[in-house]
């Protein structure tokens, strides 16, 4: 136990010297010709996710990313959240009580299902590396590994208040105007006495077109294995197009439609990003 504990420690504080390397000094540690960006976004989010009730939810990240070298991503999101009741947390519903077997999805011990609430987010860092890039004759291969920190207030139905740490592979490649990717990843959840959390799979796949030099348009499947117990599987599909407004700015749009029942019925949302 105390082995692991030093590990996870000694993890956490590589990304904070890491995170503080890219945030301070990102004109030394960006490699030359790859661009650093932040964005900010504004999502929004209805559904009953298998409850009785609807819940509107709005997502606003503000988001860093930096590439100390070439093949080299370091990505920190902050993001605020406002939710119109506690029926859902992180976006998904999942069992609030320490019995998994007889909880209900709509309830919590310290928060009322009607209550409005908003705060501060579960921040998450990322880091990911290109392993292949994409050439003639091969996809470029691209594994992400996360950390989410839990600054989420778990009372407000925020977030669940444990530590989250994960890993995806994306393999893509363009060809021409064309775009495809696919990505399969994996989630480990902290264990809460609160919440009834499971690790869980996600995947998606998606297909592109560059129409102009300026607009790019997207379609993209996306899914989770069920996060919780109760709970069921995540699967939507997503079409998004962005347009670059400047050398340096870029406008991204994008529409959300559930397929399974404990997806959003539907969203949508609108990210503005600058490129130094």
């Amino acid at each position: 136990m105390r082995y692991a504990i030093r590990i996870k420690a000694g993890f956490l504080l590589a990304l904070a010297l890491a995170l503080a390397l890219t945030i301070v000094v990102p004109s030394v540690v960006q490699a030359k010709g790859i661009p650093n960006t932040i964005g900010q976004g504004f999502e929004f989010f209805s559904g009953k996710y298998g409850t009785t009730a609807r819940t509107d939810t709005m997502y606003a990240p503000f988001a860093v990313s930096v590439n100390p070298t070439e093949r080299l991503n370091l990505s920190l999101e902050i993001p605020f959240i406002y939710q119109n009741n506690g029926n859902i947390v992180s976006g998904i519903s999942i069992n609030k009580s320490q019995n998994a077997t007889t909880a209900s999805a709509v309830t919590s011990s310290s928060t009322s299902a009607n209550q409005e609430e908003n705060g501060l987010g579960d921040i998450i860092l990322r880091a990911g590396y290109t392993l292949v890039p994409d050439t003639d004759s091969t996809p470029q291969v691209h594994p992400t590994a996360f950390i989410k920190f839990p600054t989420a207030d778990k009372n407000k139905s925020l977030g669940t208040g444990e530590y989250d740490e994960g890993f995806a592979v994306e393999i893509s490649k363009w060809l021409g105007k064309w775009y495809s990717s696919v990505e399969a990843g994996y989630t480990v959840q902290g264990r809460s006495s609160q919440f009834a959390l499971r690790n869980y799979l996600t995947y998606n796949a998606g297909i592109g077109y560059r129409i102009s030099n300026d607009i790019f348009t997207s379609f993209l499947i996306s899914g989770t294995s069920p996060p919780g117990d109760g709970t069921g599987s995540i699967l939507e599909a997503q079409l998004k197009m962005q347009y670059q407004l400047t050398q340096h700015a870029a406008l991204i749009g994008s529409a959300v439609k559930g397929i399974s029942t404990y997806s959003p019925d539907y969203g949508t949302g609108l990210v503005i990003c600058y490129s130094f």
